[in-house]
């Protein structure tokens, strides 16, 4: 599969905030039957999974670390983390790499999805406020529901699903591992 490099081109809108002409472009992701999206803006690259190293007592969705040339990156199970099934890996499994802003700190941390479907540009109108209901996941975790064709992306607010504390946990633990070469 190799490393795929992304490139955002479109102005961040928050669902949230007031509506406008403003589009941002997403990649949108599986886990299980439904889609996710993430800002393009935070997505580093895309590459294939594989040679994870496990680090000792970290919570169950923290898979390990990988060496991702010379630098050693935290791999979170985006599925455990939802308090899902820990994902099944095939060979469309994936490791998208990000850079997740926490505070004054930015943070690059892998996440482990079924499979990377597109890239997509989401007009701010065709995005709904995160919902009270109806999802199996925490609200604080979903930044807005974007309507795609005939279903929904749930965008999502990774600064919540990969809270500063657990960050600077991920971070801490990830430096004391040991690095396969």
């Amino acid at each position: 599969m190799g490393a795929l490099t992304t490139e955002a081109h479109g102005a961040t809108a928050t669902a949230a905030g007031a509506r406008s002409a403003m589009s941002s472009q997403y990649l949108i992701f599986s886990l299980g039957k439904e889609m996710f999206g993430v800002a393009t803006l935070r997505v580093r690259e895309i590459i294939e999974y594989g040679n994870i190293t496990n680090v000792p007592m970290m919570p169950e969705y923290m898979q390990g670390v990988i060496n991702l040339r010379g630098s050693v990156v935290p791999v979170v199970d985006l599925s455990a983390r939802f308090g899902r099934p820990a994902t099944e890996i095939s060979r469309r499994t994936c490791i998208v790499i990000l850079e997740v802003l926490a505070e004054t700190e930015t943070f690059v941390l892998g996440i482990i999805v079924d499979a990377v479907s597109a890239v997509r540009q989401i007009e701010a109108s065709a995005i709904e406020a995160a919902p009270s209901f109806g999802t199996r996941m925490r609200a604080d975790f979903i930044e807005g529901m974007a309507k795609v064709n005939q279903g929904f992306v749930i965008l999502l607010n990774l600064a919540a699903v990969l809270s500063i504390d657990e960050l600077a946990m991920l971070q801490a633990g990830a430096q004391d591992a040991p690095v396969r070469l």
